[in-house]
Parts: structure tokens; sequence; C-alpha cells
């Protein structure tokens, strides 16, 4: 590789971070902090400071980035895999296309011509799923020597900037798509972040004050670990970004997808990115820069669970039609440094019981879960389905309160909270994938809901189905005349039919991952139909002896949002305090993901208008306001009117877009949905790095 190609296609990015070194050296903040962890973090913060105050400069400079980008590709990607050279790409001004969706809002200034680029391949979301597609696409170009153009968007400060999982990492996968990946894997991260080999599996039922392990031999084969890793998904999927560029993909983060293109026929024909430098009151300011419009022969969805162009798609063309409703659940976790004497390495502990589950017929689905990662790391965290019925329950102040159980502390001593955030997560199985593929494009990853709730587990299932849906993509765009392949000619053949690459769904329906999902998918179900013990009875007789033969399927119809029950059936939940060390107040708790956003720019949290007024009289009529407990970054709050006094039934509804860590509960849970979550700018949101 030509280092300084490299480092001149990254010369934005040295400028950041030349920026950063000096304002840390003039703050004295990071010699202050004596571990790495904090260190990377803090750091990380500054960079993202920086990276603020030239948020302009960023934007408008997108094209001489793709220019830069594709030169180097194309001069170091030719003469390395000995590939043809064609000739390289264009970037084309051109009036606004018949086919864009952007509606005009903000006035003329939307009417103004947007650029666009083409591409063979365009990827949305820069987690597992969607970088295992990009490399895998690249691979198949070297075998069969041709080559493909292939872009990914990312809508995080930079790759595993927004990426969160518990995790321990089942290998499966990445071993059939990079044979090698854990030396390469551990050469590259250095000490902050290494791949921990599983060492031993705990499995607790807690009550308030005492536990019970159950023996191995009783879990099912699911829950055994043996063989995986705990690992920063974050960190992993930094480093297949790495490994994707080195392939010739053009990797973009900090550019947020907003928008889909279709054709008149519902076709997909790429996505836009989100137009910067609007203010709160919709007007553009002199920042104002169009959004960019990426067409492709293929646009892949790789969002992670409730994307929002996902969604969009999935409901505009119906492609959960004869499927189970999608059900939520949602994780919130910490990471602690602890005294290195204290780690028991690759220790892996999940537990059930308190406090989620208090009775046998306890309908809460949902356990936590505790892993120990060299070189002094915890990683904690909770997860809570979103079918929860009870309007007071506060899922961050469970998190809390099962930290100070006895048997749980005692990992956490003479350590720190270095890093907190949250994700909700696919739960509804096999019954709730939808089609995956439709003209134009497809759905990867937990965009279509591929998550093992019974291992909780989906990094392994979303990079097979990122390798499927590369290798089925592939295939189909060589198939068609070179003359339309736009790594050749510079631009899309308006004469090539717009195709929908079915056979990437018949290939994940023979692959292992179907096979999985189908031994579990009546699970979760059980625990909905039934509550705790009936359900978790019925998930081990599956799992040890119908092994997913049981000649029946239970279904999960209904919205999470529609299984809250009004407060009047529940008492309000008493929590305990926190005390500051062990247990966290929720805003001090905020301040670890270093989430940031632009503060003068339209709130990305919308409320739908069909359902105004569910936050003017009812949801904290009814039901308690429940956006105020389960959203994990304190987003909404209902405060007390000039007019209206203290009464609580007239409080009106606020929303601090600006705390968003982008977990996506609030389009999930609230009342009638009546949140739209929409994409910010660009790098806004939390700012991960050991998650």
């Amino acid at each position: 590789m030509i280092a300084g190609a490299k480092n001149t296609s990254y010369g934005f990015r040295r400028s950041i971070l030349e920026r950063s070194k000096k304002l840390a050296a003039a703050t004295e903040v990071t010699s202050a902090i004596p571990n790495q962890c904090q260190q990377n973090r803090v750091f990380h913060q500054q960079q993202t400071f920086a990276r603020r105050n030239n948020s302009l400069q960023a934007a408008t400079s997108f094209v001489a980035r793709c220019e830069i980008t594709r030169n180097y590709h194309h001069q170091t990607y030719s003469k390395r895999n000995h590939v043809r050279q064609a000739p390289l790409p264009k970037v084309f001004h051109v009036q606004r296309c018949a086919f864009s969706t952007m509606e005009g809002e903000e006035g003329d200034v939307k009417e103004e011509p947007r650029e666009h680029m083409d591409y063979d391949v365009c990827i949305v979301g820069g987690g597992p799923a969607g970088l295992a597609a990009a490399i895998r696409i690249k691979q198949r170009c070297i075998e069969k020597d041709v080559d493909l153009s292939v872009c990914l968007l990312e809508k995080g400060s930079e790759i595993g900037a927004h990426i969160l999982s518990g995790n321990v990492f089942e290998p499966r996968a990445l071993d059939e798509l990079l044979p090698d990946w854990r030396e390469s894997f551990a050469a590259s991260r250095g000490d902050v972040s290494q791949a921990t080999p599983v060492s031993g599996d705990s499995f607790l039922y807690l009550t308030e004050n005492k536990s019970v392990q159950l023996p191995n031999v009783l879990l099912p084969s699911q829950l055994h670990n043996d063989g995986n890793y705990v690992i920063s998904l974050g960190q992993l999927c930094r480093w297949l970004a790495e490994v994707a560029e080195e392939l010739g993909v053009e990797v973009y983060p900090g550019f947020a997808a907003s928008e889909v293109l279709y054709s008149e026929e519902d076709e997909v024909l790429g996505i836009a990115t989100r137009d910067v430098g609007i203010g709160k009151d919709g007007e553009p300011k002199s920042t104002f820069e169009r959004g960019m419009e990426l067409r492709a022969r293929q646009t892949l969805f790789a969002e992670g669970a409730r994307g929002s162009c996902s969604e969009e798609i999935i409901n505009k063309l119906d492609l959960r039609s004869n499927k189970d409703d999608q059900t939520y659940g949602l994780g919130i976790k910490e990471v602690w440094e602890i005294p290195e004497e204290n780690l028991k390495p690759g220790f892996v502990q999940h537990t059930l019981g308190w406090p989620l589950q208090n009775s046998v017929l306890d309908k809460n689905f949902g356990g936590t879960f505790l892993y120990h990662q060299e070189p002094n790391l915890v990683l904690a965290g909770l997860v809570v389905g979103l079918d929860y019925q009870n309007p007071y329950l506060n899922p961050y102040k469970e998190f809390q309160r099962w930290k100070t159980h006895p048997d749980i502390k005692v990992h956490f001593e003479g350590g720190t909270c270095v890093a907190y955030g949250a994700r909700v997560l696919n739960e509804g199985g096999l019954q709730a994938i939808p089609k995956l593929t439709f003209p134009g494009g497809m759905l990867l990853g937990c965009s279509a809901g591929f998550l093992n709730s019974v291992k909780i587990k989906g990094s392994h299932t979303a990079i097979k189905s990122g390798t499927e849906a590369g290798n089925a993509v592939f295939q189909q765009l060589i198939s068609n005349q070179d003359s339309f392949r736009v790594a050749i000619s510079g631009e899309i053949d308006p004469n090539e039919p717009i195709s929908e690459v079915t056979s990437y769904e018949d290939e994940m329906k023979q692959s292992w991952v179907h096979d999985e999902l189908y031994q579990v998918r009546n699970c979760h179900a059980a625990f909905q139909k039934w509550g705790f013990l009936p359900g978790l009875a019925y998930a081990g007789i599956t799992a040890h002896i119908f092994k997913g033969r049981e000649p029946w399927t239970l279904s999960h119809k209904g919205l999470d949002a529609d299984a809250t029950l009004p407060a009047s059936q529940f008492s309000e939940i008493e929590y305990p305090s926190p005390d500051g060390v062990l247990t966290f107040d929720l805003l001090t708790n905020l301040q670890r993901s270093g989430t940031y956003h632009e503060d003068d720019q339209p709130a990305h949290l919308r409320i739908k208008p069909e359902f105004a007024h569910i936050p003017e009289s009812l949801s904290l009529q009814t039901y308690a306001a429940p956006e105020q407990r389960f959203c994990p970054a304190g987003v909404y709050e209902y405060v007390s009117d000039e007019n209206n006094g203290e009464d609580e039934d007239k409080k009106t509804l606020v929303i601090n877009a600006q705390n968003c860590v982008h977990c996506k509960c609030c389009s999930i849970k609230m009342p009638h949905e009546y949140i739209n979550w929409t994409v910010p700018e660009g790098s806004g949101g939390p700012q991960y790095q050991v998650m």
C-alpha cells in the first residue's frame, strides 16, 4: 500500500487530528488521566470538538473527498490486484432528478440542484453486515479479475462510533469471510480492546439478595460460549473498515442517509444524504449545503435495528406482509475499568430473575450480562423486551439497581465506569423477518432482524447475511454486460433494467442462520404468551428435546407500543437513589457516551402530525408519560407550563434531542408510536470507543 496516498485520501481527517492534538496540548487534559481507556475517550471527544468546529469544511468537501479516494483506489487497487484500469468515475453536477423524494419544507433552497454520484453498489451502514457485504464483493472482484465500484456510508463520526453490542462474539461467519482475522485484528488494536477467548460460562437466577447458579449441563447448547470471544464490536468494525478500504471500498463516515430515492415504479435507485446548515427555525444558515444523491445499481441497507431508511422501505413496499410484527428489546450497557488483579479474563455471566422478573408469571422478557475482557475491562448491561406492560418500569434504573446485588457488585470493586450507551435490538425472530429483497436493493443484518434472542447474539448472523448479500449482488451485477458496470463507464446506464436479487433470500434460507433461528423461533413468543417460568420451561424443552422440530409456530402479533397498559393498573416503582460510585444518575452516565449534536439544527425527533394529540392528552394522562422512563438518554420530559401551573395533567412535553444516543427506542415504545425518528446532521450522536 502507498502510505502517502492513504494520507492524501484522508487529508481532512489529518487536519482535524492535528487540531485535536493542539487542543489536547493546550488543555493538558489527557496527561491528567492515567488510564488508557479514558485517554482514548477524552482524546476522541477532543476530535469530536474539532470536527464540530469544522463541520462546514467536512460537509462541503464531500465531492473532493470522493474524487481523492476514488483516485487513490483506482491507482493502488488496480496495481495491487492486477486488474485492468478502468476510466475513473466522475462527479456530475445535475439538476434535481425527477425521482428525488425530498419534500421542500424549507422553501426554495430545497429546489437547488443536488450533485450526484453513481456506483455499482451503495451500502448504508458501517456495522458488521454492511462491512461484510463490502468486503465480500471486493473479494469476489479479485477472484474474477473484474471491478465493481462500492461505497459505504456511515452516519457516525467514524466507523464504530454508533456501534454498541454486548459482546460475546461467535466467530463462525467471520471465519468464513476472513479466516485469519484473529491475528490481523489483534495486531491492529493493540492493548486497548483485545479479543478475549471465553474461559467460562455462568448462568444465575437472582432473587433480591441471593442467587442460584444453574448447572451448565442444563443450559441449552445455544447458551454455551466455548470458542467465542469477548470483544468490542465497535473496534471490530473499525478493523473491518480498514480491511474494506484495503480492498478498494470507498468508506465515508460522517454522512447520514436521510432519503431513499425511488423511480416512478417504486424501484430503489439509491439514497440522498442529509442537507446540512439548516437552523432550528428551518431556514438555511450561511453554512447551508445540499445533500448528495448517491445512486447505485444495487443499494444495500445495513443500518441496524429500526434503521430509518430500512423501515421506510419495509412499510412503503409492504415487505412485512404475512409476517409477524417485529418486537424489540432495549440494551443498556456500561464499560468499567477494574484493577487487573480482579480480572477474570473471558468470564461470561448471564442472569434471569430479579430485578425484571419477580413472579413466576411475570411477562418482562429480559436479563443481564457481565463479561470480563482483557486487559482490564468489565462489560455489563441489561436487556429488557419492549413489550413490557408496566409504564412505570424504568430500564435504566432497573440496570442501576441490578448492579447493587451482592453477587454482582463484587465485579466492579475498585473500578471506574468509563463508557455508557444504549441500543435497541430485534427480538421477533424468524417469523418477523421481512421479505429481504426488492427492485434495486436488499435488507441486511439487524435491518432485517437476524438476531438470535436466546443467544443474545446477532453479530455472527449479520456478518453471514452481509457475506451472502455480497455474493448475490456480485453475481447479479457481473452477469449483465460489461458496459453497465459503473466501475468502467463512470455512470449508471439508463438502459439497464433495475434488478431484484432474489437469490440472496434463497441463500439465507439455505444457510445455517435460518437453521439456528428456526430452532428458537418459539422461545420469545412463549414468554410473551405464558410468562416467565412457563416460557423458561418451554425454552428449555425446545432447546434440549424438540430443537425446533415442534410442528407449530407461535406468532407474535401487535406492536410493542400497544403492549403498554394504563398506569392505573400499576403502582409506581420506587428506585434507590444513585450513590455516584456504583450507581449513577442518568445525565452523569450520558456524558460517558460522548454524545453531541449541533445545537442549531431542526430536531431529528419529530412528532407525527396525525398523533400530535398523544403527548398533549393521552401519554401523560393515561400512561403516566412512559417516555420519561424508557428513554436511556433523558430526551423526553414533561414540564410545567406558566399558564397551567403545577397541574400534572397539563404539563408540556419537551424534547431534548441533543441528548439522543440513537438507540431508536422512542420510535418503538411511544404510545401509538407518535415519534418519527429521522437522522440528524452527519457525525451527530454518541462517540462510542469500546462498546
